[in-house]
């Protein structure tokens, strides 16, 4: 073979040796490009799946937070303080309307009600230390409770020359306010409670929700009509310091509240509550009375003498 003839072989040779790595790069290159958008499609499926799956999870999470809230606030009527606080606003806002001859002029001296709903709780003790140390009666709307912690707060509530009121038995919404028997049976228990631990029959009654609560399957103008037919007195409030709600008030919150308006009425009864959970209460108690005696307001527990303060009144 002639030397052009054996280089022009080597050439070609080298030629197709070019062409087959050429081929092998394109053919290796478009198998790993399928194979990388193989592993994507299979990444991204993940990922979707990952992602609905957290997905689902959150909407469980909030369907558990929401029924979880509806429990404690909603079907659990022993703790209404959100919506009370609603009716509490609407039903002080209402007052204040129509109570023209409560509004104070310069040269009254406020008459101011201070009230617990609620107990007795935890709390009961630490409230009854601070009246003790300003020498400060108050009234205590209670529900009831038969251990022993609660059958003693009844009984130093009275020989501490407090007030001791019934707000219901059970605070239970839809039983109370089912039919007049429910709410008269719920009446006769918790003054019967009363009595049995403090010897006092108690003739001073608060509507759980209030006279004008919005709950009751029955018109609330029957239990009005059967307490007046029986002597018992109902009070509402016209001065709400806010701790029936859950929002988070600070002591500050809860006196700058009553400090507001109790300055306009010659007689203010003032909504708050013995509750374990209403620290800010107890806190704000303190300077809440100082602030008040500055005021030259006399604070006193209801008696059958004390103006009524009521959202609705039926003759």
């Amino acid at each position: 073979m002639s030397y052009k003839s054996e280089r022009a072989a080597s050439e070609k040779r080298r030629r197709r040796s070019r062409v087959r790595r050429m081929k092998r790069f394109i053919i290796a290159f478009i198998i790993i490009l399928f194979l990388s958008l193989i592993f994507s499609v299979l990444y991204l499926m993940l990922s979707v799946n990952k992602l609905d799956n957290r997905i689902d999870t959150l909407t469980q999470v909030i369907r558990d937070m929401r029924s979880e809230k509806q429990n404690i606030s909603g079907t659990s009527e022993n703790t209404d303080f959100d919506d009370e606080a609603v009716r509490a606003a609407q039903a002080a806002e209402e007052y204040n309307r129509t109570a023209e001859e409560n509004l104070a002029n310069a040269e009254d001296t406020l008459k101011v009600y201070l009230t617990f709903d609620d107990g007795p709780s935890g709390n009961s003790d630490r409230i009854l230390d601070i009246l003790d140390d300003y020498n400060v009666k108050a009234t205590f709307f209670v529900n009831g409770r038969t251990d022993d912690h609660s059958m003693a707060v009844y009984k130093r509530i009275v020989d501490e020359g407090h007030t001791i009121a019934m707000h219901s038995y059970t605070h239970k919404y839809s039983e109370i306010y089912k039919n007049l028997e429910n709410f008269t049976a719920d009446l006769e228990k918790i003054q019967n409670l009363i009595y049995e631990a403090t010897g006092v029959e108690s003739t001073i009654y608060r509507f759980p929700g209030g006279s004008s609560n919005g709950v009751s399957s029955t018109d609330m103008s029957v239990f009005i009509q059967f307490l007046n037919e029986h002597g018992i007195k109902y009070f509402d409030w016209n001065v709400a310091s806010g701790d029936a709600t859950n929002l988070p008030y600070t002591s500050s919150d809860l006196i700058e509240n009553v400090m507001s308006d109790v300055v306009k009425y010659k007689t203010s009864v003032v909504l708050m509550h013995d509750a374990d959970n209403k620290m800010a209460t107890v806190e704000a108690l303190p300077e809440l009375i100082e602030l008040l005696q500055e005021q030259g307001a006399l604070i006193l527990p209801i008696s059958e003498d004390t103006t009524l303060i009521q959202h609705v009144t039926i003759q």
